[in-house]
């Protein structure tokens, strides 16, 4: 039974036998604010190749009350089953097929999710497609390469907005009808349908005028900064049309920011949605706001690659997403007048950190993924379909010219305009307009798994003057599990040569030759323009981060390094230095407690602000998990204590002082400290410049919760002041995280042994429920878990399934205890492949954390 899976080979044979014209989508929610169901009424004109075919089409529904196939009635109890309605007797030409049915409102965050808000009591909906959930609200051919146009009508409750991808027509008696969007896959449609507030605007430029809608719910209307949204999205059409070549395809652009989202943002043709936490209720960091740009111009860059031009199949899939992340941080750095200069230091120090992880776990994978089936696209949203793969096209970009590859993009786009493509017509383009053979590169970075290490070595004369420079490659073995063989790559990098600058104590790149672009293949790559010259105080590869690798510090350069991290003049070569110290720990080749010393050391002359935070995140997971057990206390105790003095010493009302706030309120420990917090909280102590704002209470509070200061009494007084859809998701990471065993088994009761919690709450019990410094207390659910996990894996959602399959394995019983059960499970429980990869990617935490241990000890 295929239940709600597709194969790639079902779905090519679909698309050999269809052509799809055009669907008309009926929906009554009317009923919505009370919730249920709905009626959905879908008709589907498509011509088919052969008279006597057959075929299906996808619908997951509690209910179908009618099928008729070219006039002809079909009996639902016959021909739907298993989310598919079958098709027989299909005629050459065009067919007629009319569904209707009753579809369900969901509180997963797929198909068409459903959120009260406590504030008004008034129900918001919106539409998640991606990947295979159009079918949850219409009988629809569930595969990116059956294009169509659709034109939705929408009844719904009076004094209510209705947005989709066309532009909103007038109501008539509460009934909205749009008019057809151009060809477009199924899983960019979109509704959101409520009674949101918003915000209008234009970009215009010669001649062009696109109309900008900017929507949220009025509880947030207070803190939504529209200006600033949409002054990132003209920079966006600005700077994406010019490279493009090619004006935006759609009729206008609403940004719609909706709540219990499970991703940060979707594409959907013309009305994207966004998670509801951009908003800002409370002061954040700017470092938020860069991310908060990405992600709209991210989703922006896909309104052409993705939208206008679709994969054919999923194993695509990282082509989107890769190129929708490239070019966001190529807007954000090279845009005239962007805030975010600096966009690829943010890069460097998360996106990539994000790759090099995924890319050394058992379940690594090419960068052109094979796709056999929607279970195996479902876990494919990671770190090498987004990060690794903009790494890769960074690295493409640097190899071809920058010029060249956007005029590759331009014919790409002219020659596939609302069409589905293969990897090979991009690369075809981008060989035509640069002139190189991509067939090897491809071959070589897009087909293979596994990460190159670059080192370099250097040969010096009594005098310091270099004698033999040569850079080393490395293609360490894949990790037991994965598949494939290590593979040496091409990288095109550059060689930065820094030495401290007299008149500023800074580490300085030198004007004119401090920088040396080449070509590194095979094992040893020797450079010559580098024989003669003086040594610098730190040799640095990748400088300028074109390539995608893990770069060591020869020893010298590392010594230096580590005693003047924080005087980098430029913040890219820190955050890659930052980096390589980061991955070096994790891979056990750096103790935890030297890391710790060596971000003491240089965090103060950090200004980046999102590489502070970065920092802060990594050190605290160090000491978590990869500390030596015995160590781990006293290593807590001094990170706390440099916290609270960062704290104390940071600008008043800065971006670090807040940083610093959080970082201290995640671990403060002696009473002394936990007095503080209780102290901020009800005003009697008071650090200057910093408010202690709606987000911020709430982390003091859960960190009170979780050492066992507070108790129900206090985190409802706390809910009392915030009954908002934030204020209750906080509320129940609070009381999650006490140490008790009642609230643990209250926790875990209310997620695994129930399906009731919608997917933003069940996160925020997860969040809770998990607390580092409560092993013991949490031991007897290692068991528990591996009892109930593939019982919830299939009987959940997918979304709903994997947030509990991640969030409650027990990554911090770090054991060989942990390991054995783990892979007792895996012979017992026969798990489906992705089941399997989910669990193993969290023993291979398990795994790396013992080796890093060992270091540490």
């Amino acid at each position: 039974m295929p239940g709600t899976n597709l194969t790639r080979e079902e779905a090519q044979q679909r698309a050999t036998l269809l052509t799809v014209d055009s669907y008309e989508i009926d929906l009554d929610l009317s009923g919505a604010q009370e919730g249920g169901t709905y009626r959905s009424a879908t008709t589907v004109r498509f011509d088919v190749a052969e008279t006597g075919a057959e075929s299906f089409i996808d619908l997951v529904a509690p209910t179908v009350h009618e099928v008729t196939l070219n006039g002809d009635t079909l009996d639902p109890d016959a021909v739907f089953k298993d989310s598919r309605i079958a098709l027989p007797g299909l005629l050459e030409g065009r067919n007629v097929l009319r569904v209707v049915a009753d579809c369900a409102y969901t509180n997963t965050g797929e198909g068409l999710h459903r959120f009260v808000d406590p504030v008004d009591e008034q129900a918001y909906l919106y539409t998640q497609f991606e990947v295979p959930d159009a079918r949850r609200v219409f009988a629809s051919f569930e595969q990116p390469d059956l294009k169509a146009t659709f034109q939705f009508t929408v009844r719904a409750p009076e004094g209510w907005t209705v947005i989709s991808n066309s532009p909103t027509p007038e109501a008539q008696d509460n009934v909205w009808v749009f008019e057809p969007t151009p060809r477009i896959s199924t899983y960019i449609t979109a509704l959101i349908v409520g009674p949101y507030h918003s915000v209008h605007s234009v970009y215009e430029k010669d001649g062009q005028s696109v109309p900008l809608g900017i929507y949220c719910r009025p509880s947030l209307a207070e803190y939504l900064d529209s200006d600033a949204i949409f002054e990132v999205t003209r920079q966006g059409f600005e700077w994406f049309q010019q490279k493009f070549d090619y004006a935006y395809p759609f009729e206008k652009y609403d940004q719609l920011f909706v709540p219990e989202f499970n991703a940060g943002a979707m594409e959907n043709a013309g009305a994207v949605t966004i998670r509801d936490q951009y908003v800002f209720r409370s002061k954040v960091t700017d470092a938020a706001y860069e991310m908060r740009a990405e992600t709209i111009l991210h989703e922006l860059a896909h309104m052409w690659f993705g939208d206008l031009v679709t994969m054919e199949w999923w194993n695509d899939l990282w082509l989107n997403e890769s190129f929708a992340t490239y070019t966001s941080i190529a807007c954000q750095a090279y845009a005239p007048g962007s805030r975010w200069p600096h966009a690829w230091t943010t890069f460097a120090n998360s996106m990539k950190t994000w790759a090099y992880r995924q890319d050394q776990l058992p379940s690594t994978h090419p960068i052109m993924a094979e796709i056999r089936d929607l279970d195996d696209v479902l876990v494919n949203f990671d770190g090498i379909t987004y990060a690794k793969g903009a790494s890769v096209l960074k690295q493409l970009v640097a190899y071809v010219g920058m010029d060249e590859f956007f005029r590759g993009v331009q014919a790409y786009f002219k020659r596939h305009a609302y069409g589905n493509t293969r990897l090979a017509d991009l690369l075809g383009a981008l060989e035509e307009t640069s002139g190189r053979d991509l067939s090897t590169w491809s071959k070589k970075w897009l087909e293979t798994a596994g990460i190159n290490i670059l080192r370099p070595e250097i040969e010096t004369d009594a005098d310091g003057v270099i004698t033999s420079f040569a850079i080393r490659q490395e293609a360490p073995a894949l990790p037991a599990g994965a598949k494939g063989e290590p593979t040496l790559r091409p990288h095109r990098i550059a060689v930065g040569l820094y030495d401290v600058d007299a008149a500023t104590g800074k580490l300085v790149r030198a004007d004119h030759d401090g920088r040396i672009e080449l070509d590194v293949d095979g094992e040893l790559t020797a450079v010559a323009q580098l024989v003669g010259r003086r040594r610098p105080a730190v040799v640095l590869l990748n400088d300028d981060d074109l390539s995608y690798a893990k770069v060591r510090l020869d020893e010298q350069s590392l010594a230096f390094v580590t005693e003047h991290l924080g005087d980098f003049a430029s913040s890219l070569p820190r955050a890659l230095c930052w980096a390589s110290a980061w991955d070096m720990t994790r891979d056990a080749e750096l103790p935890t407690r030297d890391y710790l010393s060596l971000v003491l050391s240089g965090i103060a002359k950090e200004s980046d602000i999102g590489v502070v935070q970065s920092l802060q995140r990594q050190v605290k997971l160090a000491l978590d998990l990869y500390a030596a057990p015995a160590a781990r206390e006293a290593l807590l105790t001094r990170w706390t204590d440099a916290t609270l003095a960062h704290l104390r010493s940071a600008e008043a009302g800065s971006d670090h002082q807040l940083a610093w706030a959080r970082a201290f309120a995640a671990t403060a420990r002696t009473p002394e400290q936990l007095d503080l917090l209780e102290a901020l909280l009800d005003g009697s102590q008071t650090v200057e410049g910093l408010v202690v704002d709606t987000e911020l209470r709430w982390a003091l509070v859960q960190r009170l919760a979780a050492v066992g200061r507070f108790d129900e009494a206090e985190i409802a007084a706390e809910y009392e002041r915030d009954r908002t859809a934030a204020g209750e998701r906080h509320a129940a990471t609070a009381r999650a995280a006490r140490p008790t065993s009642e609230a643990k088994a209250e926790a875990w009761a209310s997620v695994v042994d129930s399906d009731k919690l919608p997917n933003a709450v069940q996160e925020a019990v997860i969040a809770g429920f998990v607390q580092t410094d409560q092993r013991e207390l949490l031991a007897e659910y290692t068991d528990k878990y591996f009892e109930s996990v593939k019982g919830v894996w299939d009987s959940r959602s997918h979304e709903m399934a994997q947030q509990i399959a991640i969030g409650l394995y027990p990554a911090i019983q770090v054991s060989e205890e942990t390991l054995r059960k783990t892979d007792a499970w895996f012979s017992s429980a026969e798990p489906n492949a992705a089941l399997r990869r989910l669990v193993s990617e969290s023993r291979s935490g398990i795994e790396r954390a013992l080796k890093a241990q060992a270091a540490d000890a």
